[in-house]
């Protein structure tokens, strides 16, 4: 099967060159993370994305059938019918998966719903590449056996090991899936880089990382915190655009990934988007995406984006989970008409204060949230403030919510509600 693709990124709608050498090279320095017994696949992400379309060369390479699934809306029963030992995803399908079983968890009563919430307190504390200590092990024992077993069984029984990229992966649900003996391994790599840089492996899981770099990896820190990489599954170059070529490859054959990252050892971190980095009238640099990835381990919160540039604080828009909300305002007997009358409902608001505030105890003081604004619409690709692979535009957004923002700095007196 010979590849040669002309790619078009999204960010910054350049076009490149990926060779089958990128291809192939890129795939044998990762059969390393195809654990033993996996015979079974199922695909499901967008094979015009370069991490799909390398992945399932990678698994074509090492023998495992590739099943796909007829469509995501089938996606849960075409798992239970193939029961495949392996897939590759994006986290936020991880994040629905996580919130479907904790409202199922919710549901529970008496002392089943006491050893499930158990368990998920035992399962955050493991962190994956260390070793347990003699009574967390015995409890995860305990806890794999009564809970996560049921876990498994939803995702078919056989799974070894699911890949996910494409987005930065909540810490918390790296440890609680490794935890149920569903190991997830998230990885980094660029369309330019064909694209896999670094991987989590299998039995040495770094939670809040993404991983061991790939044996043909070369990545060194720049000053200003920029990840640059060197190999030889880096792209030819910007089809026609030698200028842009050149700055994206420097001299030296460094290319600049444009995200920001710390390396202990080969174990590389990544701290956040070098053009999303925004300062305050403070003159303190904020990282959006670090403060995003801790805010949303609430279940309260689908997705949310931090503004601020050039304000003395942080602020946020927060689009609920609006599913796990209702179920939470039926609970406390909270009546509303439509999703805006909800979200204007102090009870709810209050809610949203209280997880902001334990939350904020994670971020740094410059980038902690002191104001907050929800939205009464559920983003995603089809209304403009996601891209296909479920980052966010945050032009697109800015756009949309600039009256919403005006007003959480006090420069409007209209609320900036957006109606669909």
């Amino acid at each position: 099967m010979f590849n040669n693709i002309y790619f078009r990124n999204n960010r910054n709608s350049e076009r490149g060159l990926l060779t089958h050498k990128n291809f192939v090279t890129n795939v044998l320095a990762q059969e390393v993370v195809v654990p033993e017994g996996v015979n079974k696949a199922i695909s499901f992400l967008p094979l015009n994305h370069v991490f799909e379309r390398t992945v399932n060369l990678l698994l074509i390479y090492s023998g495992v059938s590739i099943y796909y699934a007829e469509s995501t809306e089938t996606l849960v029963d075409d798992i239970l019918e193939v029961k495949p030992e392996t897939f590759t995803t994006v986290p936020r399908l991880l994040e629905k998966i996580y919130d479907k079983i904790y409202e199922k968890g919710r549901d529970l009563k008496g002392i089943k719903k006491g050893i499930f919430f158990s368990s998920l307190r035992s399962a955050q504390k493991y962190e994956g590449s260390k070793s347990p200590g003699l009574f967390l092990k015995a409890k995860l024992a305990f806890d794999n056996k009564l809970v996560f077993d049921k876990w498994r069984e939803a995702l078919g029984g056989n799974i070894k090991i699911i890949v996910s990229g494409g987005a930065a992966l909540q810490p918390r649900l790296a440890r609680v899936f490794n935890a149920a003996k569903i190991p997830v391994c998230e990885g980094y790599g660029l369309t330019e880089t064909s694209p896999v840089i670094s991987v989590n492996r299998i039995n040495d899981i770094h939670p809040g990382t993404v991983g061991k770099l790939i044996e043909t990896s070369e990545i060194k820190i720049a000053k200003d915190g920029e990840i640059l990489y060197k190999g030889p599954c880096l792209m030819k170059g910007y089809y026609k655009d030698p200028e842009r070529t050149e700055e994206a490859i420097d001299e030296n054959g460094w290319f600049h990934t444009g995200d920001m990252g710390e390396l202990n050892g080969d174990i590389l971190k990544i701290t956040g988007r070098k053009k999303e980095l925004f300062k305050l009238s403070t003159g303190k640099y904020v990282s959006p995406q670090l403060v995003e990835n801790i805010m949303k381990e609430s279940s309260f919160i689908g997705q949310l984006m931090i503004v601020g540039e050039n304000e003395r604080f942080c602020s946020a828009l927060i689009s609920p989970n609006f599913d796990y909300l209702l179920k939470w305002a039926e609970m406390h007997e909270i009546t509303a008409g439509d999703y805006l009358e909800l979200i204007k409902n102090q009870q709810v608001i209050d809610k949203f204060e209280e997880e902001i505030q334990e939350l904020n105890f994670d971020v740094e003081e410059a980038m902690k949230i002191k104001k907050f604004a929800l939205v009464c619409e559920e983003w995603g690709p089809d209304t403009g403030e996601l891209s296909p692979t479920l980052k966010l535009k945050r032009n697109s957004i800015h756009k949309k919510y600039e009256e919403r923002i005006n007003w959480l700095y006090d420069k409007s007196e209209n609320a900036g509600y957006v109606l669909t």
